[in-house]
């Protein structure tokens, strides 16, 4: 029997439990990742995740940094998001699930929602709570109480959840009749990966779940939302982090790998390219939002935002 087989399996869009009808979809080096043969959800098995924990996700060397960096150009990528949002609805009680440094919700104050969020992760907690002053609470989603609210936003958020059937279905019993979930997530169906395969810098063993349009779609509405629009997205400010940075470092040093590059030195090279004067900055986000709104249009992006609304 194959390792991954000795524990249970269970698809988290169509419920699928028959080990039979699960293939090997990808193989990378000591990971195989599956295909639900009855609903096409590729995910990687429980028993390549059980040391997995985000509660260290982000190190405190990375705090340092992001003290270092401009919060007024951090929230200036997440006021494009909110264009989005507002075409759905203009305020309310808005609740970010994984709330990371606390930017979007920072930009969501700005815009008059009644914020809330959660962070399991110590130091991006530390920060939107301690530096930014914003009502986050450091406690695990499924031991949340019950509460509602008028949106719901997870970025970056559903593919590093094993339990995900469970996760969104807790998410509908807290949004409200009419409410809305917002989500980003990698898309497995997108041009890039469709081209990268098993070599997608986004595949990996920190993300268990590889949704495409058709499946984000079956789960959301499996668990009562409707889906009302699917949007490519390309996060600009990773790009420059994970491809720009390590091309550079490995044109200097053919021995550099992205494997050499933590965290902390990602954030340190993005506050170094970003470190111009106000002016500048205002420049340079309007030219980021039209490659961004570019690169959405004519679907060049490795993953996608998700609007749908509570039935």
């Amino acid at each position: 029997m194959k390792p991954y087989l000795e524990d249970d399996i269970v698809c988290q869009c169509c419920g699928n439990k028959d080990k039979s009808q699960f293939s090997e979809k990808f193989h990378q080096k000591n990971l195989i990742i599956l295909q639900c043969n009855n609903c096409e959800f590729i995910f990687i098995p429980w028993y390549y995740r059980k040391s997995i924990s985000y509660e260290n996700y982000k190190g405190e060397d990375v705090l340092n940094q992001i003290r270092k960096g401009n919060d007024w150009l951090k929230v200036q990528r997440h006021l494009l998001r909110f264009k989005l949002i507002r075409k759905y609805i203009k305020s309310g009680k808005l609740f970010d699930l994984g709330a990371g440094w606390g930017h979007f919700l920072l930009a969501g104050k700005q815009l008059g929602y009644d914020v809330y969020g959660i962070e399991i992760s110590k130091y991006p907690y530390i920060y939107a709570k301690e530096d930014l002053k914003l009502p986050v609470d450091h406690i695990d989603f499924f031991e949340m109480p019950p509460q509602k609210f008028d949106v719901i936003t997870l970025w970056d958020v559903l593919e590093h959840i094993d339990q995900a059937d469970t996760f969104v279905k807790k998410c509908a019993e807290m949004t409200n009749p009419g409410g809305y979930i917002v989500l980003q997530v990698p898309q497995i169906d997108s041009f890039i990966a469709k081209r990268m395969k098993e070599n997608w810098k986004m595949m990996g063993l920190d993300h268990v779940n590889y949704f495409s349009k058709k499946t984000i779609t079956r789960i959301l509405n499996n668990n009562g939302y409707e889906v009302k629009k699917i949007k490519s997205s390309i996060e600009l400010k990773l790009l420059l982090m994970y491809t720009i940075l390590p091309w550079i470092k490995k044109m200097r040093n053919k021995n550099a790998s992205n494997s050499t590059i933590s965290s902390s030195q990602r954030q340190e090279y993005f506050n170094k390219t970003t470190n111009r004067p106000k002016w500048m900055l205002k420049i340079m986000v309007g030219i980021h939002n039209i490659i961004y709104n570019f690169l959405s249009f004519i679907n060049v992006g490795e993953e996608m935002i998700v609007v749908a609304q509570k039935k």
